[in-house]
């Protein structure tokens, strides 16, 4: 069975999306990577990235509309879906694992 690939995205790449990878890349139906839009990202998002993900999780509406700039024919059969979680969360912050497992779970195809 093919795994899914999901791809987070957050402003820095430091703690929201970070978070979500980790969570998600222990799966065995998921592969996960993060990325940022900022240019002082840890690592900021690719064309490659793009390609590679199936499902497509931003933190904030500002981060798809970034993508959106960025990438606008890349995006044209690709899903966004926009978490509206805030950047008031250390990495791995409970309250931030607890958000993210209830939203990006009710996204993800059933298995």
């Amino acid at each position: 069975m093919k795994r899914t690939n999901l791809l987070f995205i957050c402003s820095r790449n430091q703690w929201r999306s970070p978070t979500a990878e980790s969570l998600w890349r222990r799966s065995d139906l998921y592969d996960a990577r993060s990325a940022g839009t900022s240019p002082k990202a840890k690592k900021t998002v690719s064309a490659k990235d793009i390609q590679w993900a199936d499902i497509i999780f931003v933190m904030e509406n500002k981060h798809k509309n970034r993508l959106v700039a960025a990438f606008t024919r890349m995006l044209d059969h690709k899903v966004i879906h926009v978490l509206d979680i805030p950047d008031e969360y250390q990495y791995m912050d409970p309250e931030l694992i607890a958000e993210l497992e209830a939203k990006v779970h009710s996204y993800l195809p059933s298995s």
